[in-house]
């Protein structure tokens, strides 16, 4: 099982954020269940939105970033309260992170995933809390 963050998926919408790791994300979207917290589909949408308002995008572009990225075989999973303000929390002051990132780590750890993210912060504090990162 796989866990992507925005990271990964935005490195999808842009030539110049593509790389091996991005690629072999994709790649691995066919043959592997892959999975998100529901955060995600709000921080991809303000990632493109903010490639817009910066003109790295024109308006027109995006219908078809929509459509790719809703074809993509991607479950969103959402978290309850409790484990947001309880374990995500939690995992988020001890490795640093912002709340938002560590749900991402929570999920991964919460269905034993492998965890695709470019953020080079978010790779270290999984490694540190032992989440199997991609490569």
């Amino acid at each position: 099982m796989l866990v992507v963050d925005a990271s990964i998926a935005l490195a999808w919408c842009f030539a110049d954020e593509a790389s091996p790791l991005a690629d072999s994300a994709l790649q691995r979207l066919g043959s592997e269940e892959t999975v998100a917290p529901a955060l995600w589909a709000f921080e991809v949408a303000n990632g493109l939105l903010s490639a817009e308002r910066r003109g790295r995008i024109g308006a027109e572009e995006l219908p078809k970033l929509h459509e790719l990225l809703s074809a993509l075989p991607i479950r969103l999973e959402s978290l309850s309260l409790s484990d947001v303000l309880g374990d995500v929390r939690e995992l988020a002051r001890s490795l640093g992170l912002s709340v938002y990132d560590a749900s991402y780590l929570a999920l991964a750890l919460r269905r034993g995933a492998i965890l695709a993210t470019a953020d080079v912060r978010l790779r270290a504090a999984s490694e540190r809390a032992g989440i199997e990162v991609l490569r």
